[in-house]
């Protein structure tokens, strides 16, 4: 990959892979698939547990990679983007031999004596497309479930985060059955590619922009599809919020990753009695994590590329700040920043940040939050901040998002027993845990009747006794 400014120490070539050679590639899978290969429950395991031994034994090859793209801090590195998909195929390996069993259900008394039950089979060749903001967790995570269920698998990662890309490209192939598993690296010719090739399940992370150009390819196959957006999570925070928690789990929840998290809260709308002391908490809690100079501390992280921090800088113009703003084009560095004063039809509020920008906007009361979060379209996440339990039921009970997390922030897409996705513009279906199994797999219905007796009531001739009857019965 040659170096180019957007990118500061760039891998020496650029991600590709052989337009010409992908059609072969997902071939290969198509076969190995219908071959079988991909079926037994040993295969299963064993692709789990190999692409656990991939991320443990290349440990410091992920993190540095993940310095190198994003400026991650080595504690946001390991937790976000390797422990987490550790932690989760570890479990998924666990509870595979229950998942695969198949569920009794119960059979109504006019189709007796049947017995009926469900099997969940592999969708076939499942094309997963990443993003580069967390360019490990949000590739692999969604493997787990499609090769727990049993599927041939496409890996696409981004091409931004390019020292991922490529390692990625490296070990993938070492580590997982080649036969079945394949990954290609590229921009958009090797997406739009991808694209024009059959798959049975296309799983794509990213905006909405590009979402709607998938799911059109797909809809050429009728391929189903998994979209997970973003948009804009609001961050509602009560007159009865206990202010010191609540700023000190907003500010770590929004400057992660210098603010590059789908999950991110995008805005707050505080109760406009406690509006300046959020600001002052939110500045104690940036200067307790970062120092009084977060660009000297090595627990913030940087811009992906220069276009990206353009886009950020341009947000910041006639922008009334309250904290930070500090540009460094060169450093690809933005200060955590938080805007107050920011109104309904401001730049910063039209579509998602996606940076360490944070806009602040007073409210008369919750009848002003909840109306202004419904006046726009469903987002990824949703946090409030309250000690009322009335307020917690009010928000939930009156908004609509993909999940909620209640005094958190981020939280509740850890929890392997929920599914996360989203919900209208913020996306189409869920995974994680279970939810990625099921997701990648088919629930087939079977029913199964003896043949020692046969009811003929239900054959013709029908005759005005069988009639009455099976109105009386029916």
């Amino acid at each position: 990959m040659s170096v180019t400014p957007e990118s500061p120490g760039s891998p020496e070539r650029t991600p590709a892979t052989d337009l010409a050679a992908i059609p072969a590639a997902v071939a290969r899978l198509r076969h190995a698939f219908e071959s079988g290969r991909t079926l037994p429950l040993k295969w299963r395991l064993e692709q789990l547990a190999a692409l656990e031994r991939m991320l443990v034994e290349n440990g410091d090859a992920w993190v540095e990679a993940l310095r190198q793209d994003l400026g991650k801090p080595f504690l946001e590195a390991w937790t976000t983007d390797v422990a987490i998909v550790k932690a989760e195929s570890e479990r998924t390996r666990k509870l595979l031999r229950r998942w695969v069993k198949p569920e009794r259900v119960a059979t109504p008394a006019n189709l007796r004596p049947a017995r009926s039950w469900i099997v969940r089979e592999p969708l076939g060749v499942a094309l997963i497309i990443a993003p580069w903001n967390y360019p490990i967790q949000l590739l692999l995570s969604p493997a787990i479930g499609a090769l727990a269920a049993g599927n041939a698998v496409m890996l696409k990662p981004s091409e931004v985060s390019a020292h991922c890309s490529a390692l990625l490209g490296e070990l993938v192939p070492r580590y997982l059955d080649p036969q079945a598993v394949a990954l290609v690296e590229g921009g958009v010719d090797e997406t739009s590619a991808l694209l024009e090739e059959r798959f049975d399940h296309v799983f794509y992370t990213g905006n909405g922009r590009v979402a709607r150009v998938v799911m059109a390819a797909a809809a050429r196959h009728l391929t189903p599809v998994t979209l997970e957006l973003g948009g804009k999570s609001p961050c509602i925070v009560d007159v009865s919020a206990r202010m010191d928690v609540a700023a000190r789990r907003i500010a770590w929840g929004k400057f992660l990753n210098a603010g590059q998290t789908c999950v991110a809260p995008d805005y707050v709308l505080v109760h406009e009695s406690r509006e300046a002391e959020l600001l002052e908490r939110l500045g104690e809690a940036i200067r307790s994590f970062y120092g009084e100079d977060p660009r000297r501390s090595d627990d913030y992280a940087r811009i992906i590329n220069v276009g990206h921090h353009r886009r950020l800088a341009a947000l910041l113009k006639d922008a009334d700040v309250a904290l930070g703003g500090e540009l460094d084009e060169a450093e690809r560095y933005i200060a955590p920043t938080v805007v107050r004063g920011v109104g309904a039809d401001d730049p910063l509020m039209q579509e998602e940040i996606f940076g360490p920008i944070l806009p602040v906007r007073a409210v008369r009361d919750l009848d002003e939050a909840v109306a202004f979060v419904r006046g726009r379209s469903k987002p990824l996440a949703l946090y409030v901040f309250s000690e009322d339990p009335r307020v917690e039921r009010r928000v939930i009970d009156a908004t609509s998002s993909g999940g909620v997390c209640v005094n958190a922030i981020l939280w509740h897409l850890s929890n392997p027993h929920l599914p996360f996705g989203g919900v209208g513009e913020s996306g189409v279906g869920a995974y994680h845990g279970r939810a990625s199994f099921e997701t990648f797999s088919h629930r087939r219905s079977v029913l199964r009747k003896p043949t020692r007796f046969d009811l003929k009531l239900l054959y013709p001739p029908y005759t005005r006794w069988k009639s009455r009857l099976v109105r009386r019965m029916l």
